[in-house]
Formats: C-alpha cells, structure tokens, sequence
C-alpha cells in the first residue's frame, strides 16, 4: 500500500481572479503495435484516464494546486495520488484552461470556476496501490478513444495540444537521430527529485502554445499525427 495519503482541505489552497487554482496533467506512454508490411514494429500513443468518484466518466489527474508547491509538483502529486504514476513531466504546460465545475460549484471558487494547468507526463512508473486506489480505476486509452471520453471541451483542447507537443518531439527525433533533441533532456533532476520524489521535470525549447479555439478537433488533426497517434 502506498506509504503517501492524499491530500484533503482546502487549507492550503491557491486562488486567483477567484478562480481556484488547479493543476493536472495527460500521462502518456508508447506502446509498440503490430509488424508492419515492412517488418517493422509501430509504436502508438495511449493516454491515462481515471474514473470520477461520484460519476461515470473518466478524467486527467488533476487536483489542487496548494501553496507549498510548485505547479508541476502538484501535477506530480495529482498523477501520484488519482492515478498511481511517476514519470518525467514536461515542465512548459500544455495549456492553462478555465472551466466551471458542471457537478458541483463549491469544487472550485464560490462561483464555481477553476483554471487549471495541464501538463504531459511520460510515465516511467506504475505502481499496484496508490491513495486513491479504492476511488478511481485507471485506464489506458488510444488516442480516439480519449477523445471520445472527454466530457468537457477543455480537455479535448488539452488532448489537441498535447498532439502538437508529441508531434513536434517526432518530427525532432526525425531530424536529428545520432543524437538526443533538446525538447527530451533531463533538466534540473537533482533538484526536482529533492523537491517531489514523483517525477522529474524535462526541458523543452518548445512554445507555450495556450489554449486552442474549440472545434471538431479529430477533423483537424493533420495526416501526420493521425499516423502518429492511431486515429
């Protein structure tokens, strides 16, 4: 059994603008697939879900950001606690969304409204027993399934920018394959494994890219990442 209990109370709680401040992230994996007609094995993208409490969907880990961490140790502490992960998070965020709570308002502010950080974390470990263990199942999911699952806009928006990073880390890797791209090194590990033992941070030369204008996001996505990611 994990030897970490979640956290609970608002005590230490950040907000802003009367938002809650919240912090989460889209942990991820490669999984190798079938042989291709070259004899080469593809690899394909899934995402982690886990299972609301007191609803029958599924979301990103998120949770909280309080005012004795970081955002991207709340992020790793929101993987380790919902979902039972560690990994490398990349520290520059996917996006930062507001949205208001549909299930219940006093999830977030007085009025309901949050804004939330979301980041790509690449799991390196899954652990048997994690805090929430016995209130959220996990589940790995393609990427068209995620989508389909995604209740709220926001987080189809962190889906698409999510394959924008992940593209653009492959179209690196393609240019330069004798050595490391810049957007996958290690930075600052000692320090990032003094102050959370969850994940280590990594660097990237990438923009932010924000929040993207809702739409029909599978129909947007370009040939090339629908090959990358299996949709």
């Amino acid at each position: 059994m994990s030897s970490v209990p979640a956290r609970t109370g608002r005590q230490r709680q950040r907000y802003e603008d009367n938002f809650r401040l919240v912090s989460g992230c889209i942990p991820y994996r490669w999984r190798k697939d079938k042989t291709d007609q070259m004899g080469e094995t593809e690899e394909i993208i899934e995402v982690l879900m886990v299972s609301s409490p007191k609803r029958d969907d599924l979301v990103f880990p998120k949770g909280g950001w309080e005012d004795d961490e970081t955002v991207t140790e709340a992020a790793c502490r929101e993987a380790l606690e919902e979902a039972g992960v560690k990994g490398i998070l990349r520290e520059i965020p996917l996006g930062i969304w507001e949205f208001r709570s549909k299930s219940s308002q006093d999830l977030c502010s007085m009025e309901g409204g949050c804004r939330g950080y979301m980041f790509a974390l690449e799991v390196t470990e899954e652990l048997e027993t994690w805090p929430e263990q016995k209130n959220r199942a996990r589940q790995w999911l393609n990427i068209k399934e995620a989508f389909k699952l995604s209740r709220y806009d926001w987080m189809c928006n962190a889906l698409e920018a999510f394959l924008r990073v992940m593209a653009e880390d492959r179209k690196l890797e393609k240019q330069d394959q004798d050595a490391e791209p810049s957007s996958i090194v290690v930075a600052d590990v000692p320090e990032c494994q003094n102050m959370s033992p969850n994940c280590y941070k990594r660097s990237s030369t990438m923009q932010h890219h924000g929040m993207p204008p809702n739409a029909n996001l599978l129909s947007r996505a370009t040939q090339e990442i629908a090959i990358h990611f299996g949709y």
